[in-house]
């Protein structure tokens, strides 16, 4: 068995190197607690700390032919924990983001689907409570609020007054406020 004096680096990272298993106990045990304790002050978190210093010993193990650490070891093994920090922030953050995202589409999506569901609804209901109307009522309504014609456009179409347009839809509006309630008809406004 042989001993490893902490001054010693070159010749631990040699055997290493050559596979010696000994050699890379002497690694983990040196050097496992200082690098978890880095990890764990950098994530603020003992799993995922724990899981990144198992990784790099992993990694120094299975990686140790192609090594190409001369001196020093500590620095190569903090730069490690480092890395793996960094990559592990920016993997969370974009899934973070990426959760989000997705969360305020999904919302926004049933959302918008509700409203389209409810908006068809009420369209309907609507349709239903205008086929009650007088005939000339209805026209009026429909030219104005449906075609977008001025009052002056629908009475010239009509052939009727401008005046008769404008009691034409203050009417039929009362009536649609009446059968359908105050608060359907506030909806109505945005619809129509």
């Amino acid at each position: 068995m042989k001993i490893f004096p902490i001054a010693d680096e070159i010749a631990l990272i040699s055997d290493l190197q050559s596979g010696n298993r000994q050699a890379f106990e002497i690694i983990y045990h040196r050097h496992k607690g200082i690098l978890y304790n880095h990890a764990t002050k950098l994530l603020k978190n003992q799993d995922v700390a724990s899981d990144i210093i198992h990784d790099i010993f992993l990694n120094l193990w299975n990686n140790r032919n192609t090594l190409s650490i001369k001196e020093n070891l500590s620095a190569y093994l903090f730069q490690s924990v480092r890395n793996r920090v960094v990559n592990y922030q920016i993997k969370n953050n974009r899934d973070s983001q990426f959760i989000q995202a997705f969360t305020q589409h999904i919302s926004n999506y049933q959302n918008s689907t509700d409203f389209l569901v409810r908006e068809k609804m009420l369209t309907e209901l609507i349709e239903k409570e205008l086929e009650y109307l007088p005939p000339r009522m209805r026209a009026v309504f429909n030219l104005s609020r449906k075609e977008g014609l001025s009052h002056k456009e629908i009475a010239e179409q009509l052939q009727i007054s401008e005046q008769s347009v404008r009691s034409h839809i203050k009417n039929s509006l009362r009536v649609l406020r009446l059968r359908l309630g105050t608060g359907c008809f506030l909806l109505i406004s945005h619809i129509l």
